[in-house]
């Protein structure tokens, strides 16, 4: 984990040791319930076993007894438990108790979310989801995270946290070898820095939980029960009739009151020595605990009087308290504590022989999906909004539409939680988001093609019924604040085929043999759509000598065998105007790639290979869900390997099928790679400058786990660089240990990773769309994890149907970036969003309802009338145009003073607040021109939506004015900011913002009402 990068951090505490005053050690103890939005059972069995009566018995025994505490988490469950639980008296009970700080809200994301496989934009809508309903319901804002349980930690964690105005930061599960250091040197709090450009801007304190985590210690010398779970653990599916649970802590009595209290006094005392102040966080609860809060505080409350009776004997004094009681206290220490800069805490390992690496590619479907349904959502958010702006024209109901909207953000929240797009939930809880993810998709796509239709009986009509055959209309929207030049790929039945745009002209286009449907033929269309636009364009079967789309012609290649050496004679290749991608006839294998900008060309060769699982825990370490415990090094997965080359006008693409068995008729792996023949300039750059390869794995053999190596030539030094949710790039030299060292080698690739030519600078990049494991295993190698089938028979998998036995085919996609330095830094943010955000396609047929055709010949099409584009600069992204639909007041004391006179009542939701957020994509000092400050005037980008009439600057999810939201300042040493507030760019100058590296900003729009 290099240490030495932590000595600063880990050797100042030390001198301080022996300092700290004789005064008793004061213990927090939080009480809590970890409550999974999802994992083992779904989100409904949770409800009916024990989640709602965590909130029910909680809210009665705070009100009970003045001194008690809780803090309440995720608000997944919250929110079900207030809108279908929850009686107007218990409603009435939260918010005094929220008013007296006895109930707090701590994190307040509807869940909490993973941090290893989480792509950012995803993260910041579940944040804001839970913090727009917490703000709008009760007018409180969280200022402090509770991340104990996902599996690793980011570094762009921080920043987010930091930008929603949370004041500390607090997470648990990082490297076993790291955090045992780290309590050994008093070095688990610190002020972490996670941006190397923001810096100091956006830093925050850090508490790291130590060994013990977020749970109670439950061993008790004097019972054979665990200790301090007075209610025992949850059952499913219902809770039991007799009140009996089973592991019932043995309850606190005048005869055992004394051996409790030396059990949790000892507990403090060790915990305080792995700190340095004498305040000790002490948490109290675990999973699924606190559904019995009455059995819980009664046993409690007389232990904690006992200890505090005797504090001077004990040396320990104890409290219930709220998360923000612990930090407040410690804040007001005033000491000086290390930092930490932008390096993360991944991978994770929780012994050396369990590697949580698994996991980055476990259920590699629900990430593609989880990620695909994010991105529908994103292009449904700004579409609605140009729908709203400057005046809906149309039949749309908008509280309908609003509707379709929340139902997605609610399913595409949940689905960022730690136990559910990590892939590490039970199948069952797996087809629950699937489930919600669909629905939510249904809606928002009846929704997007309403407002196609209502655009399009408000305009011009691009196409007709006519007496021309059946075909399609395909309505292409760009979600993306700039002009997408890229191709749209369509399933059609039909060999000769034209496509025209609105004003009739015909469009370029070319038809292959599908390669999912042996029946049907893959219709390529070349598109340009300005930004936030959309295209309508009529795809009909032609005839004789009318025009078509250009037919592709196919090259085969017989079957090779796998051999070792390479021929390089009598390369076959491919080109356009960026690439020539060499292949070898010899192996049917890729030989090499040139790129044509520097003329350098890279020795490249690819093949999938397959790490076998030991199933049986009697032999050794086992891969599930989690960990990745291979037995070895990977092995080739195929004895055969067939080449076709598909090459069109438009598209050249490569077809390699790789069979497990020379003679079997079916592939397992394929790989089919494209290159687009579209000039390098303005407009065609992105779409020139990558090679986009699509793969097909399985179904696997049982206990496989598949990967795709890529070796070079470039002299990478075994180094990789992989990002961070997509928001920035860590460096990851290959590590050695004394065990383990391939798994924990292992990566989260979430959009982008890299390998840099240590000489030259020559970098190969691969973008990705779902997130993958990766590693570098050899110099000049890139290793990413496809799919993973596995089983075992470790009784706590078999118990929880943890043991991912996933027969399902995956189609991951990755494109690839070749060329210099310069030129791939430019390159990758933009070429990132391009892959995740590609354009939506909504499909409709041309023919009547009846199917009768209209007589007489077609009308002449005329040029429909467009929708202004939305046009950001080269080095930002539009995080996210919306009309998020919150009622609250953007004057927070005229919210407050609302929900308290109880006027606010059942407002509607308001439709005209339009939410922006803006993203820089470059590091300071990364790009001469891309990572310098841009100064952009929101009037102009968004002249199309109307006269803005106010720009509002808020914190990350909305709930504070950026003017008003203070964070506070920890001390550190040396810093020349100490003593100052933090602060943040400027606030804008009428529409005038200048958004600087790395910044993400978000405002409130307001436009003129028409």
């Amino acid at each position: 984990m290099e240490l030495l990068r932590w000595l600063p951090l880990l050797l100042g505490p030390l001198l301080l040791r022996g300092s700290r005053a004789v005064d008793p050690i004061r213990a927090f103890v939080v009480p809590h319930s970890h409550m999974d939005v999802g994992w083992v059972y779904t989100v409904q069995e949770s409800m009916r076993a024990y989640a709602a009566n965590v909130y029910t018995s909680v809210v009665a025994e705070l009100v009970r007894g003045e001194r008690r505490r809780f803090i309440a988490v995720e608000q997944e469950f919250f929110r079900l438990w207030w809108d279908q639980v929850a009686s107007e008296q218990q409603k009435w009970q939260v918010r005094q108790l929220l008013a007296q700080g006895r109930l707090e809200f701590v994190l307040g994301g509807q869940v909490m979310h993973d941090e290893a496989v989480t792509q950012l934009d995803d993260q910041i809508l579940q944040l804001t989801e839970g913090h727009g309903f917490l703000y709008e319901t009760f007018g409180v804002r969280p200022r402090f995270s509770w991340q104990v349980d996902p599996f690793g930690a980011s570094a762009a964690t921080p920043t987010l946290f930091a930008l929603a105005g949370f004041n500390a930061h607090l997470i648990s599960r990082i490297d076993y070898d790291l955090k045992d250091a780290m309590q050994q040197a008093q070095g688990l709090q610190f002020v972490w820095r996670g941006s190397p450009s923001l810096s100091t801007q956006q830093q925050i304190f850090t508490h790291v939980m130590d060994q013990f985590s977020y749970c109670t210690p439950a061993s008790l010398p004097f019972s054979n029960r665990s200790g301090f779970y007075w209610n025992g653990v949850a059952v499913f599916p219902e809770p039991p009739p007799d009140g009996v649970y089973p592991n019932m802590s043995e309850p606190v009595t005048p005869a055992n009151i004394k051996l409790y209290a030396q059990v949790l006094v000892a507990n403090v005392k060790q915990r305080a020595a792995w700190f340095r102040t004498p305040h000790v966080l002490w948490p109290w609860g675990c999973d699924k605990q606190f559904f019995n809060a009455s059995v819980q505080f009664a046993n409690m409350d007389p232990l904690l009087d006992h200890i505090n009776s005797r504090a001077a004997e004990l040396g320990v004094t104890a409290e219930y308290a709220t998360l923000g009681d612990y930090f407040r206290a410690l804040h007001a220490l005033n000491v000086t504590w290390g930092t930490r800069d932008h390096h993360d805490f991944l991978p994770y390992a929780s012994e050396q022989l369990q590697a949580w690496t698994g996991f980055y590619t476990s259920r590699s479907t629900l990430k593609v999906l989880a990620r695909q349904v994010s991105a529908l959502l994103y292009a449904g958010e700004s579409m609605f909004t140009r729908y709203m702006w400057p005046a809906p024209r149309g039949t749309l109901d908008p509280a309908w539409a609003l509707q379709q909207l929340q139902q997605l953000r609610w399913a595409v929240s949940e689905v960022q939680h730690h136990d559910a797009i990590t892939g590490t939930e039970s199948p069952k809880v797996n087809d629950m988001y699937v489930e919600h993810l669909a629905e939510g998709t249904l809606g928002v796509r009846k929704l997007m093609a309403a407002i196609v239709g209502d655009r399009a009986q408000h305009t011009a009509p691009g196409s007709d019924s006519g007496t021309r055959p059946e075909g399609l209309l395909a309505s292409v929207y760009n979600p993306l604040a700039w002009t997408v030049t890229t191709i749209v790929t369509l399933t059609v039945g039909f060999p000769r085929v034209s496509v025209t745009d609105e004003s009739g002209r015909l469009m370029p286009a070319q038809i292959q043999n599908s390669t999912k449907e042996p029946s049907a033929y893959d219709l390529l269309i070349l598109v340009t759509i300005p930004g936030l636009s959309y295209r309508r364009y009529s795809v009909r079967p032609t005839t004789g000598t009318q025009a078509a789309a250009t037919m592709a012609s196919t090259i085969r290649f017989g079957r090779r065998l796998r051999r070792t050496n390479q021929g390089d004679k009598h390369l076959v290749p491919v080109a356009n105007d960026c690439y020539t991608v060499l292949l070898d006839p010899n192996t049917n294998l890729l030989h090499s790639v040139q790129e044509r900008q520097s003329n350098r060309t890279v020795r490249m060769a690819q093949e999938f290979l397959e790490y076998h699982a030991n199933g049986d825990v009697r032999r050794g370490p086992i891969s599930d869900n989690y960990l990745f415990a291979p037995n070895g090094t990977a092995e080739p997965s195929w004895e055969a390997v067939g080449l076709e080359i598909v090459a069109g006008k438009l598209v050249t693409e490569i077809r390699q099928h790789f069979y497990r068995d020379a003679k079997a008729q079916n592939y397992t792996y394929a790989v089919y790679s494209r290159l687009a023949h579209v000039s390098q300039g303005p407009g065609g750059e992105l779409l020139c400058h990558r090679i986009e390869q699509e793969y097909r794995v399985g179904p696997l053999e049982l206990n496989r786990e598949a990967v795709l190596r890529t070796s070079s030539d470039l002299d990478s030094r075994q180094v990789l660089y992989s990002d961070n949710n997509g928001y920035q790039m860590q460096r990851r030299p290959y590590r050695h240990y004394k065990k383990n060292t391939l798994a924990r080698n292992y990566y989260p690739m979430v959009q982008s990773a890299f390998l840099q030519d240590e000489k030259d600078g020559s970098r190969l990049v691969l973008l990705a769309e779902r997130a993958h494991g990766v590693s570098s295993p050899g110099g000049g190698q890139v290793e990413v994890m496809l799919h993973r089938r596995l089983w075992n028979n470790l009784a706590w998998d078999l118990n929880y149907n943890l043991t991912l036995n996933d027969t399902s085919v995956v189609h991951p996609v990755l494109w690839l970036l070749l060329g210099s330095r310069a030129a791939t830094t430019a390159l990758r943010p933009r070429s990132a969003l391009a892959l995740q955000y590609r354009p939506v396609v909504l499909l409709s047929g041309e023919l009547p309802a009846d199917g009768a055709a209209a007589r007489g010949p077609a009308p002449k099409p005329q040029a429909p009338q467009q929708q202004t584009a939305v046009t950001l600069p080269a080095n930002l992204h539009l995080q996210i145009l919306s009309v998020p639909g919150w009622n609250y007041s953007a004057s927070h004391s005229e919210h407050v003073r609302a929900l308290r006179t109880g006027q606010r009542g059942q407002a509607q939701a308001d439709l005209r607040r339009v939410l922006l957020r803006l993203h820089h994509l470059y590091e300071a000092g990364e790009d001469p021109v891309l990572s310098q400050p841009v100064m952009v005037n929101l009037q102009t980008v968004l002249w199309g939506l109307g006269v803005m009439e106010a720009v509002e600057e808020r914190s990350l999810t909305g709930t504070w004015d950026a003017r008003t939201m203070r964070r506070w300042n920890w001390r550190t040493s040396p810093d020349p900011q100490a003593g100052l507030p933090t602060s943040r760019s400027r606030p804008p100058r009428g529409s005038r913002v200048t958004i600087h590296p790395k910044e993400i900003r978000t405002f409130f729009i307001h436009f003129r009402q028409q």
